[in-house]
């Protein structure tokens, strides 16, 4: 005991001097100012060997690979002293790089690389599998001449062969073929004038080639260059997912904006690019239509239209832009003040070689100093302005002019004669009343403010209230087709409740109008005219009712005719009331025929259709109130009848009074002639 009580007593004493034995630390460990410490093995000259990493632990250390290699016993820690070698792992037998790459392997690691010919997306030549990095195809072909014009200028065709050999050269950039592009059209444009369509198509064909390959090789996200004859905006995105949202490109004069589901298309490459291309001072001629060629009305001619906009070419790598799910919109700054009709055009290469179209393009905004064009399609874009005032357009608004006025009058007698005539006082004179007040009123508003379109809202209401008085027009003429009916089947003795007729007269347009406004409200109303936008068959709110309304009426009016030939047939003896039924019949069938056929050709009208069009519409909307008055009160017996009475009535008594007036007269001519006859007996 008293050997164990000595042997602690000298470790406490140990202890208390700061003096530990060397035999007591353990392997791994080692003495340091009298203590047991830690040996770090890993500060140790290849203690792992090459390849592999150190990790030092307490009283011991452990060996890993580096990444990219494995231990060759298979274990992920080992010693040093097992004699491990760390080996090279090779990751291209399991990772794939994608389509059109290829795996390279090095010490460690890999890298992959897209195959000769195509593009990495993000613009690297070395990426990972992990990096979602894509092999686009460099179709540098895109610009080969031969589907060019055989007759363009050859410094054209230099352009392209200059581009082309660029584009094949390995490590190329954007920005060198943009340099390119740029230089050879500044030396272009200051040499040759642009007299031949065929050339100025193959000049927007050559930038519209040579703007997709520009982005694709593009380091830069955006890029802004200007000379004197051109200047290009650019925009590139390079992302794994494809990028969404608005976005807008600009310059002094031009701005672009659209979105970029429209640059990226059905299938996303890695990257997705828009250019704004804008020609500075550019003069291009319009090819006017010959006689004989069979070119669409769309086409714009020389002789009635300048440029009063820098000429602009939008590309994006969407291939396809023949028809755009979101229409673009481009925002021109006007050369001059526009004092004329102004019209967003684009070149159309179909045309004869070339030549300024306005299909897919439509003015959303117009002032003196901009405007704003919306087309569902990506091509060369401008602004338009009239030389002069269309044609036969003074002929048109005086012919509308005295027409509507005189129809003004024409239905303020229809209407006091359908309210204060009691003689002819019945359902049917109620209808007609009605008519004539609705087609007054819409006459009236359509006069004064179918073109004041300066303020939106204004002009949106001047829209919603024709929409509303021409659909009652419709409906009241439905209703006498109604009443019609109702007469001969039911043996001449109806009537209507006018709660019914004004619910149906009036609520029915009012309700059609309600649920246009609340679906569309923006339909009402364009630049031209405050009437339905022909957009989106929004104008349908208005010819569907319409055409239904003409149906029905057709409907009705055979099976009237029908039973009236029946009752002619038989020996009927209200013969007199049958005639009648048939002169209201064949009227309301003439006033329908008019009104239907005035609104057919009003769709071409308001479509900017042709000059024949605009005149029939013209003619027939501004005398409805002058045929209106004709076939319902000229035509009538029973009206002419009371016409002819108040003009007699008021006959007699003008004569009347012409009478009193001579008789006061004789009478004072006698009382000076006995005055003066007294006299002269007293003389």
């Amino acid at each position: 005991m008293w050997r164990l009580y000595l042997l602690f007593l000298g470790f406490l004493l140990a202890g208390l001097n700061n003096v530990t034995p060397a035999e007591t630390c353990g392997e791994g460990y080692g003495t340091s100012q009298g203590k047991c410490v830690d040996i770090n093995e890993c500060l140790e000259d290849n203690e792992c060997g090459p390849n592999a990493y150190c990790s030092n632990t307490l009283g011991s250390y452990y060996c890993t690979c580096k990444p990219g290699f494995v231990s060759s016993i298979g274990q992920e820690k080992f010693n040093a002293s097992y004699n491990v070698t760390c080996n090279d792992i090779n990751e291209c037998l399991d990772i794939k790089c994608g389509p059109n790459a290829y795996c390279n392997n090095t010490s460690g690691s890999y890298f992959c690389v897209c195959q000769s010919g195509f593009v990495a997306s993000n613009r690297e030549e070395k990426f990972k599998a992990n990096q979602k990095v894509k092999c686009n195809e460099l179709e540098c072909n895109r610009l080969d001449s031969g589907s060019l014009s055989e007759q363009i200028p050859v410094a054209l065709k230099q352009i392209l062969i200059e581009l082309k050999s660029t584009c094949m050269q390995k490590g190329v950039t954007g920005e060198e073929m943009l340099q390119i592009l740029l230089e050879a059209l500044e030396s272009f444009l200051s040499k040759t004038p642009l007299t031949d369509t065929k050339i100025i198509t193959a000049l927007f064909e050559v930038v519209e080639k040579a703007l997709p390959l520009v982005g694709q090789l593009l380091n830069q996200s955006s890029i802004s260059q200007s000379l004197p004859h051109t200047r290009v905006e650019m925009l590139v995105q390079r992302r794994p997912t494809a990028p969404h949202g608005p976005f807008s490109l600009s310059s002094n004069d031009v701005q672009f904006n659209s979105h970029w589901e429209t640059a990226v298309g059905n299938s996303y490459k890695g990257f997705a690019s828009a250019s704004l291309f804008q020609y500075q001072s550019l003069e291009i001629p319009h090819v006017r239509s010959s006689d004989n060629s069979d070119i669409s009305s769309t086409k714009i001619s020389a002789d009635q239209f300048k440029l009063n906009s820098e000429v602009a070419t939008i590309a994006v790598t969407n291939p396809n832009t023949m028809r755009l799910e979101r229409p673009i919109t481009l925002n021109f700054s006007h050369l001059q003040e526009a004092v004329r009709n102004i019209t967003c055009v684009f070149w159309d290469s179909a045309l004869e070689g070339g030549a300024w179209s306005t299909q897919g393009c439509s003015v959303v905004q117009s002032s003196t100093n901009y405007t704003i064009c919306s087309c569902s399609h990506l091509s060369s874009f401008a602004v338009l302005m009239a030389l002069y005032e269309l044609e036969n357009v003074f002929e048109l608004q005086l012919i509308t002019w005295f027409g509507l006025s005189l129809s003004l009058i024409c239905l303020l007698i229809c209407i006091l004669t359908f309210w204060l005539v009691r003689s002819i006082q019945s359902t049917r004179t109620t209808i007609h009343l009605h008519l004539c007040i609705s087609l007054f009123i819409a006459d009236l508003i359509f006069l004064v403010g179918i073109s004041q379109t300066e303020n939106k809202v204004g002009c949106a209401v001047v829209a919603g209230l024709l929409h509303f008085f021409f659909l009652a027009v419709f409906c009241w003429m439905c209703l006498e087709g109604v009443q019609l009916f109702r007469m001969v089947v039911l043996v001449f003795n109806t009537t209507l409740s006018r709660a019914y007729l004004m619910a149906a007269g009036y609520g029915v347009p009012a309700l059609i109008v309600i649920i246009s406004a609340s679906v569309n409200y923006r339909g009402y109303g364009t630049p031209r005219y405050c009437w339905l936008n022909l957009e989106n068959n929004f104008i349908w709110s208005f010819f569907g009712p319409v055409c239904v309304i003409i149906v029905v009426n057709a409907v009705f009016f055979l099976i009237t005719v029908s039973k009236l030939a029946q009752k002619f047939n038989s020996l009927n003896p209200d013969l007199n009331s049958l005639r009648k039924i048939k002169t209201f019949t064949i009227t309301a069938i003439a006033q329908m025929c008019v009104l239907g056929t005035m609104w057919i050709f009003g769709c071409f009208q308001f479509d900017e259709g042709t000059l024949i069009m605009s005149y029939l519409f013209t003619i027939l909307n501004s005398l409805q109130g002058v045929l209106v008055f004709i076939m319902h009160c000229l035509l009538s017996k029973q009206v002419r009848d009371e016409y002819i009475r108040f003009l007699t009535c008021v006959t007699t008594r003008q004569k009347r009074s012409y009478s009193e007036f001579s008789t006061n007269q004789s009478s004072k001519s006698q009382v000076s002639k006995s005055i003066q006859n007294t006299g002269e007996s007293k003389i």
